[in-house]
């Protein structure tokens, strides 16, 4: 548990001293940018918080095992609050000890709102990069963010109005995701990696399709919507002989699971499983089918014709439509930047193998359509490529008084 800390070697006067907090791998990769970002603009910052391996090798100290936060903010929450809790003040005390500039919690919002919320009664700047999903699930969330942070660093661009009709600052930095992807993407020498010598190229006659299945990353996931996918291969390739069909899986255990799945809701249909890559699965294929989240996102910037489904528990089901919770019409990442619905939906009982089939067929009969699709995300690729790393640290350079400085190389 983090305790008031120590600077050494002692900071220079008027040093740059920057605060991170992340809870979770996806978070651990944006503090990690962010970081090398201001780093390129103040070498000698000093960096510290909450970090995994990522932010680390970016020179962030970390005070506490990023572990520790990820198990107790996103599992079984109510067992673990007393270290919760205990683990907050310890963080409290520590950034009052390190005097920063500028804190920034890193997505994790359960936890780091909460953080921020108490930093900044404690006089301290605070900003929370990543919004919280408040245009589909609870949007009274905005007010919990208002307290919280003096600014919301955005990754999609319909994000600040919502804030900015509250009062809240939010500036949108664009998506790392796009920066990364490159604009182009080459799904024969994608194939060739993973040992997949088929499928069907842009200019190429028609032939047997490669198809990717992606059924989550979370056991829950993959519980609900395995077999449906499975089921949904199987009456695919019923329906289109030689279809082929390459599956990523998140972890041993998840690889598993899905086997149990396949062998029973599609015996004999020949799967070709990849630990991991699921990117490099996607852009072999032809075709995706996947679990809704941040991957229909990474579908659509590698340019991949997809059809998303969805299963919620049961319970969670009628909670939310009992309090009305959920705020959108649109499920699907790039639907919501579209602003229609250019990407099939299939949620809760809608979700069954053969409308995901029928979808899937619908999509693989009709080149024409999947070029327009494949322009339509090109589209969207652009507007979220804008250099998030470094647009993210100008916006907590200005938020710690900084004007931002000339990078180090064009310096030197």
């Amino acid at each position: 548990m983090p305790g008031p800390v120590d600077p050494k070697p002692p900071l220079p006067p008027g040093g740059l001293r920057v605060g991170l907090v992340a809870g979770e791998p996806s978070g651990d990769l944006l503090g990690a940018g962010l970081a090398r970002a201001i780093r390129a603009r103040y070498p000698d910052a000093a960096l510290a918080g909450i970090a995994g391996p990522a932010m680390q090798a970016e020179g962030v100290v970390s005070w506490a095992p990023m572990e520790q936060l990820s198990v107790m903010g996103l599992a079984e929450v109510l067992r673990h609050l007393p270290g919760l809790l205990a683990l907050r003040r310890g963080l409290v005390a520590s950034f009052e000890a390190f005097r920063p500039h500028v804190v920034v919690g890193v997505d994790a919002p359960d936890f780091n709102l909460g953080l921020e919320r108490r930093l900044r009664r404690a006089g301290m700047r605070t900003m929370h990069y990543v919004s919280p999903s408040i245009w589909a699930w609870r949007p009274q969330r905005v007010h919990t963010v208002a307290a919280a942070a003096d600014e919301v660093l955005c990754l999609l661009p319909f994000e600040p109005p919502l804030y900015h009709a509250h009062g809240v600052a939010a500036r949108f930095v664009g998506h790392p995701m796009a920066d990364a992807i490159p604009l182009v993407t080459d799904p024969a020498a994608a194939r060739a990696a993973l040992g997949l010598e088929w499928g069907l190229s842009p200019g190429q006659s028609p032939g047997p399709a490669l198809v990717a299945l992606l059924p989550g990353s979370r056991r829950g996931e993959v519980e609900r919507l395995g077999e449906v996918l499975a089921g949904a291969a199987a009456q695919l390739a019923a329906q289109r002989p030689g279809t082929r069909f390459v599956a990523a899986m998140a972890t041993p255990q998840l690889r598993a699971l899905f086997e149990s799945q396949l062998a029973r809701h599609a015996p004999g249909l020949d799967v070709h499983l990849v630990d991991g890559h699921s990117r490099e699965v996607m852009t072999a294929a032809d075709l995706v089918l996947l679990a809704s989240g941040t991957a229909t996102l990474e579908a659509a910037l590698l340019r991949r014709p997809m059809v998303m489904a969805y299963r919620l528990a049961p319970l969670t089901v009628r909670i939310v439509r009992t309090f009305k919770l959920m705020q959108t019409q649109l499920y699907s990442l790039p639907n919501l930047l579209a602003g229609e619905a250019i990407v099939p939906e299939l949620i809760q009982e809608e979700a069954t193998p053969a409308r995901i089939a029928a979808a899937a067929a619908a999509l693989l009969a009709d080149p024409v359509h999947c070029e327009r699709l494949r322009q339509r995300f090109g589209e969207l690729h652009e507007l979220l490529r804008r250099d998030a790393d470094r647009q993210a640290a100008e916006a907590v350079l200005a938020m710690a008084g900084r004007a931002p400085a000339a990078p180090a190389e064009a310096a030197a």
